[in-house]
């Protein structure tokens, strides 16, 4: 292994850290945003919707961009995005500046969750074996350390701009540093439709994608449940006091990076449809723990299942997508491949707030736990499609192209 894809690891695993730290910071204080900004119960599924639709388009456009870019480059500039618009939700007075703020924040997110897998995907298949949950599980450790510094910021009753500023002003340049050290695994150009074929389609079609999307679309609405409405229904329903309900999504970050740290290891030794399997099932379980739950403490035993549970299913998702279209069209219908599946990320947020927000306010937010519970069990129908295929991680000529490329991207 060359130093170049190791250098490569580490910035990305960096990239994913900065993420999940800003991802973190924004949702675990959206009931200290809209007491900010006097958003309504009625109005904040809203803003919690409008944001995953422009993360879809800002996906949709990553596409079509790194057919003349690489995926280096666009992760390299949306990453700062991403941080000053959360800033600047922080530091906004009217409600009009939180959703300039909030569109920023969800174009820019697409475009870096797209590319960032992207990478991923393309050094997994130059290393040949599953690395892909320990990007995943950086995240999961940059998720802890925005919900701990959320849980400080609330504690010590600090304006959100005063907790943004300083993770802005140290993330953003170390950011832009480590940038300089992303591996792309091809030329960011158009590769002629690839000749090979399962079931009547070219890796550049949809259709084989279907099983891979419906399970990523469900990955998310149990995600987005946990982010967008944990800390609501704990201090909500279980009643929790504010400081406490920050905690739900840390304790489900811990027990998400836990799970893909050693995730890898179990889908070396088992292979990937017993990880995705498993994980689908323990998710159930935590669903119907934190819906039955009689207080906050036995909620945050669910919310440990949840993270256990949901980690695996959307890396595996990822690598499943990229192997397959690597394996019948290379690099390129690998990386159109991981952004047309990270729409469905964005199509599980959409439906999962609103729905989960619907439901509580039309039944109770404990059977709407129940939803998610359900539509996770859908994974156990689909998980054949995770099943380890000949060309495994793209084949050898594509670990030789990416170890003979070998190279960072374009310095700043």
């Amino acid at each position: 292994m060359t130093d170049v894809l190791r250098r490569g690891r580490v910035s990305l695993a960096f990239s994913f850290l900065v993420q999940g730290v800003a991802f973190a910071l924004l949702v675990t204080r959206i009931p200290a945003v809209q007491d900010r900004y006097g958003v309504s119960d009625a109005l904040l599924p809203v803003f919690l919707a409008a944001v995953p639709i422009l993360a879809g388009i800002g996906s949709v456009t990553t596409e079509r961009l790194v057919k003349r870019v690489p995926p280096s480059r666009v992760l390299r500039w949306s990453q700062p995005v991403v941080l000053l618009a959360l800033l600047g939700v922080g530091a906004g007075g009217h409600m009009a500046g939180l959703g300039v703020a909030l569109a920023v924040f969800g174009l820019a997110v697409g475009a870096l969750d797209a590319s960032m897998n992207m990478l991923g995907v393309s050094l997994q298949r130059a290393y040949g074996r599953s690395i892909m949950l320990s990007f995943h599980a950086a995240y999961s450790l940059g998720g802890i350390v925005g919900a701990s510094l959320a849980w400080v910021g609330a504690h010590g009753d600090l304006a959100l701009w005063v907790s943004y500023l300083p993770v802005v002003l140290v993330l953003l340049p170390a950011a832009l540093v480590g940038s300089r050290w992303y591996v792309d695994g091809g030329d960011g150009e158009e590769e002629p439709a690839p000749e090979n074929t399962e079931g009547g389609h070219t890796a550049d079609g949809l259709t084989w994608l279907l099983p891979l999307c419906l399970v990523m679309t469900v990955a998310y609405i149990g995600d987005s449940t946990v982010s967008n409405w944990g800390a609501k229904y704990l201090q909500d329903v279980l009643g929790s006091s504010e400081q406490l309900a920050t905690v739900p999504y840390n304790v489900y970050m811990v027990t998400t990076l836990l799970g893909r740290a050693l995730g890898d290891v179990g889908v070396r030794r088992f292979g990937a449809v017993a990880v995705v399997r498993a994980g689908a099932l323990v998710a159930a379980v935590g669903f119907a723990v934190v819906a039955g739950a009689p207080g906050a403490w036995v909620g945050m035993l669910g919310f440990t299942l949840l993270g256990l549970g949901l980690c695996v299913l959307v890396p595996q998702t990822f690598a499943a997508a990229g192997r397959r279209a690597a394996g019948r069209g290379g690099p390129g219908a690998s990386d159109r491949a991981v952004a047309r599946l990270n729409v469905f990320n964005y199509v599980g947020f959409l439906i999962g707030s609103p729905l989960v927000g619907a439901l509580g306010d039309t039944w109770s937010y404990r059977g709407a736990m129940l939803v998610p519970m359900v539509l996770v069990l859908v994974t156990l129908a689909y998980a054949r499609s995770f099943a380890d295929r000949p060309d495994r991680y793209g084949g050898g000529h594509e670990r030789a192209r990416a170890a003979d490329v070998g190279r960072g991207s374009d310095g700043l």
